[in-house]
């Protein structure tokens, strides 16, 4: 599939299914995994027993990942670790061992097979049972909760420069010689090659310090063979135990091992961490020079998804659980479901509940928004302790022109050499080239030039050859390679591509080619071409044959990158807001995304084996397009701001993201949103945060935001027992029973650097507070209210201290009764140059009567 990027429809995104119906889907069939006679399936069982990381408040946890020396709870955390002795008695085997007993009393004599056993982020397992099984499971009083396993599939030279490092975050870490070294960001996603220069550990003249908080190891198998990992690949494992389980595990493609057999593992590693300085060579042209948003951060690859089946929740939760245990600092995912979660609330998912477990182990997470925009409530991440990025545009654009001999010029895409100055070549269809053997008839995808022998050589060499881009270019069932080939074949000078009017909401990124060549996105600059060619034909009077071909035109080249295009901008794709908190699609008090990050036509590192996008193949860098590549920017800038404070939160590495955002381009305008897939760059309007939540991301101001916002897990759980009808579903994650804790809060009420508000009933009061972790300052508020509101702030002026705390009381009151949503800003100056901006959404409102 993809010789293009599919945006619209999910393009390079690790796509969850959820298929699960909560607690009620015991019995049913999983389609591709039952038959007649057998109906076993993979289940993932959670026991009431917490799991290890709630054994512990958030302050112990986080005293035992920055401790680099033993503590009294070492041994209860101790990750196994067969690489290595360990010491004392571990808490994680007993666990599996508790697994084990509990597996063969309840199911005495039966034949059953135990993937997992979950031990970190949650206690339960994954296992291969039949529905009469997996009954009888969860009638056991040691069972919380049981869900059918859900199928999941895969959906930078110059960004860098785009967001300022070199002359701003960068210099603050000391340079990219240093940017990010001490952290360790996890992959969950296709793996990773670590043949590639973007991962090598010898690029500097500085070595890497070893990370003593981190536990992780290498496999070492055939395919990952001793010496993969060095002194900046620091861990590599792969969790494909569901699917080898159901018997669809293709080895020769998608490798037992954590090597990566499709590419885009590869790719988002090298945005977020890949080496400064490598060099990006594609289809021997010279792109320029790679690195990553952390060049000197640490990667550990949890491989979960394949290239030939996609993967598995039960797989993706074990690779959560293990990326945890290991000590990852940042966990990076580009993993969305593809439809709403069923149940009381989307938050209530198996993958979701064990990244908050993560996140009160201190670990930051960044997610991909989706890329099922642009339409509203099209959000594909949904949790308040997840943070949400979705994709822009930037500055550079490659561009290719086709100038026609009438003089027009039509702008087109694709990374090709010109053809001769000054000098204008005939053109010819494809459909008006074939050789007497055949016709359209016999063949109706002939313009889309796939194979030689349709063709009359005397009849194209020498011209340009005229080929239809179809939704089979999409499908991967054509390609533009063999377009290229059968061209060269034919003696052409060059190929035009033309769109098919039908390829509607794809992202067509430059293509490398090697000869002249030119993509035409556009459907009307196709059609203006196509009514020249047409015009330009001349035919025999009687027969109507044509005699002549006088169209003529040449290709201008799209190797040299333009850096005038007016950016950030959101991309059509991208997932919008409202967040829906349910399958009904109501509205959460929740601001999602909380931010955008550049996303569209990025390079990145490849995988030397990846035959998925055959223009890249056997290429060192590929350019893709998504939310997928959006979210490793964010995961690297959240490295340098964990450098910076090695103590911060993940909701505070949140907040200093959020508050520091830009909300104006590179040409000083605010930041615009294409509206639609269909001709985007005509359809752009004003962002709003449902659009792009708080922002484009600011990599140098996130390093000094002034004040910071906390949210704690216990305001999370507090969170999620204030849904209504949540209590059974907190305790079958967690263990923990909402009744014991009277304490119920609001979305709204969350401690989040953004106001939500799904029904604004007469006036509201929100606080919010705030730390201060620079100098004394004083500030002032400023603010703009939402259409139909009225709002006030209290204190509109205070000093702060160093890490003194202030409290803000924002009272919003509806003027006016609607159902549409309605954006204002909250704004915090200080007289040292730090600005706090605090987005507020109002989406229904009714007026006190």
């Amino acid at each position: 599939m993809g010789r293009v990027m599919l945006v619209k429809y999910g393009f390079l995104l690790l796509v969850i299914s959820f298929w699960f119906l909560s607690n009620n889907i015991l019995g049913q069939q999983q389609d591709g995994d039952d038959n007649e006679d057998d109906d076993s399936a993979v289940y993932i069982v959670t026991l009431k027993e917490p799991p290890i990381v709630h054994l512990f408040e958030e302050q112990e946890l986080k005293q035992i990942r920055h401790q680099h020396k033993k503590s009294k709870f070492t041994p209860k955390l101790k990750p196994r670790n067969n690489s290595r002795k360990r010491h004392g008695k571990s808490k994680i085997p007993s666990i599996a061992q508790s697994h084990d007993s509990f597996l063969r009393k309840t199911l005495k004599g039966e034949k059953y097979i135990k993937l997992y056993s979950y031990h970190y982020l949650i206690n339960g397992f994954a296992l291969f049972v039949s529905s009469q099984q997996a009954e009888k499971l969860s009638m056991r009083r040691e069972v919380a909760n049981i869900v059918l396993d859900y199928s999941v599939r895969t959906a930078t030279t110059y960004t860098p420069q785009f967001m300022g490092l070199p002359q701003g975050a960068w210099v603050k870490e000391g340079g990219f010689e240093i940017a990010g070294e001490g952290i360790v960001i996890g992959f969950i996603d296709t793996g990773i090659d670590p043949n590639h220069p973007s991962f090598n550990d010898n690029d500097s003249k500085r070595s890497y310090p070893i990370p003593k908080h981190f536990s992780g190891v290498c496999e070492v198998t055939p395919d990952f063979p001793s010496g993969s990992c060095n002194k900046k690949l620091i861990g590599a494992r792969h969790f494909a135990q569901s699917a080898v389980t159901r018997g669809i595990f293709n080895s020769s493609e998608d490798y037992a091992s954590p090597f990566d057999g499709d590419g885009h593992g590869t790719h988002t590693a090298s945005v977020a961490a890949g080496n400064h300085g490598v060099p990006v060579i594609v289809s021997n042209h010279n792109f320029g020079y790679a690195s990553g948003i952390a060049p000197r951060a640490f990667i550990s690859v949890y491989k979960a998804l394949y290239k030939s089946f996609g993967g598995f929740a039960a797989d993706v939760v074990a690779a959560i659980d293990q990326a945890a245990q290991d000590g990852v600092d940042i966990l990076s995912l580009s993993i969305t479901p593809n439809r709403k979660p069923p149940g009381v609330a989307t938050f209530f998912n198996p993958i979701d509940m064990a990244l908050l477990s993560a996140v009160k182990a201190g670990i930051f997470v960044v997610q991909a928004a989706g890329n099922t925009g642009p339409a509203p409530k099209s959000m594909s991440s949904f949790s308040p302790w997840i943070f949400t990025v979705g994709a822009s545009s930037h500055d550079r654009v490659y561009s290719n022109s086709l100038i026609l001999g009438n003089n027009v010029t039509i702008p087109g895409i694709g990374f090709a050499i010109s053809t001769d100055d000054e000098k204008m070549y005939k053109m010819i269809s494809a459909f008006h080239a074939l050789n007497k053997s055949t016709s359209v008839d016999k063949d109706i995808y002939v313009g889309e030039c796939q194979d030689y022998e349709n063709y009359d050589q005397d009849l194209v060499s020498g011209n340009l050859l005229i080929c239809s881009y179809s939704a089979r270019f999409v499908l991967g069932i054509s390609t533009i390679k063999q377009a290229l080939d059968v061209a060269k074949k034919l003696s052409a000078i060059g190929v035009v591509f033309y769109i098919d009017p039908y390829v509607l909401g794809f992202e067509i990124n430059p293509t490398p080619m090697d000869m002249p060549g030119i993509i035409i996105p556009s459907v009307e600059d196709s059609k203006t071409l196509l009514k020249y060619y047409n015009s330009s034909l001349q035919r025999d009077g009687t027969t109507k044959e044509i005699v002549s071909f006088g169209a003529v035109a040449s290709i201008g080249g799209g190797l040299n990158a333009n850096f005038s295009n007016r950016a950030p901008k959101v991309m059509y794709y991208s997932a919008r807001g409202p967040d829906p908190e349910d399958n009904s699609f109501n509205d959460a008090d929740i601001l999602k995304p909380n931010l955008v990050a550049p996303g569209n036509s990025i390079w990145g590192a490849w995988s030397s084996v990846s035959t998925d996008y055959t223009e890249f193949e056997g290429e060192k860098f590929a350019m893709m397009s998504g939310t997928s590549m959006a979210a490793p920017h964010v995961a690297g800038v959240a490295a340098l701001i964990k450098q910076t404070f090695p103590q911060f939160t993940p909701s505070q590495i949140a907040s200093a993201l959020s508050t520091t955002a830009l909300l104006n381009d590179n040409k000083g305008g605010p930041i615009m949103a294409q509206r639609s897939y269909s001709n985007p760059d005509q359809s752009l309007y004003t962002a709003t945060p449902f659009d792009m939540g708080s922002g484009f991301v600011n990599a140098t101001a996130a390093l000094d935001p002034g004040l910071v916002f906390d949210t704690s897990f216990g305001d999370y759980m507090s969170f999620l027992c204030g849904i209504n009808g949540s209590d059974p579903v907190v305790f079958n994650y967690t263990g923990f029973r909402c009744s014991a804790n009277n304490i119920t809060i609001s979305g709204f009420d969350l401690n989040l650097p953004s106001i939500t508000v799904s029904t604004l009933s007469g006036t509201q009061i929100f606080q919010r507070s705030m730390r201060n972790i620079a100098g004394n300052e004083t500030y002032n508020v400023g603010w703009s209210p939402p259409y139909g509101v009225t709002m006030k702030v209290s204190p509109t002026q205070f000093s702060i201290a160093m890490g003194e705390t202030q409290v803000l009381s924002v009272t919003l009151t509806a003027t006016k009764n609607s159902s549409s949503s309605s954006f204002g800003r909250l704004g915090l100056f200080g007289n040292t140059g730090h600005i706090v901006n605090i987005p507020i959404t109002v989406i229904a409102k009714i007026a006190s009567s």
